[in-house]
């Protein structure tokens, strides 16, 4: 079956994209990891994959997912919202092409 791009790499040309479009972003990392018996949680739940700041000062946030297939979670969708819901720009996205169409309407 084809899934068309994976998400790692859909992630990986989001940030390209935006680091030449000089949008100030970073690779924000969730999840756990197993330190002896005890899991260790890092970063805020359901936390986009891409996060930064617009030349205009609003926050961004990016949630990539692979081309065909890729499932948001409820904890992400709401954490999308509240991002909306502040004066952000939040989005989900499945190439870098996408993520350009929509910036392309939210930069001035």
């Amino acid at each position: 079956m084809d899934r068309g791009l994976k998400e790692n790499v859909v992630l990986a040309s989001c940030i390209s994209y935006l680091h030449l479009k000089k949008i100030f972003c970073w690779r924000n990392n969730t999840g756990a990891v197993k330190i002896g018996r005890h899991f260790v949680r890092f970063g805020y739940a359901g936390s986009s994959d891409i996060l930064g700041i617009l030349p205009d000062g609003r926050f961004l946030a990016v949630e990539c997912k692979r081309e065909k297939g890729g499932v948001v979670s409820p904890v992400q969708k709401m954490f999308l919202k509240e991002i909306q819901d502040n004066n952000g720009v939040a989005c989900v996205v499945h190439s870098a092409r996408e993520l350009a169409e929509i910036l392309k309407n939210e930069i001035k």
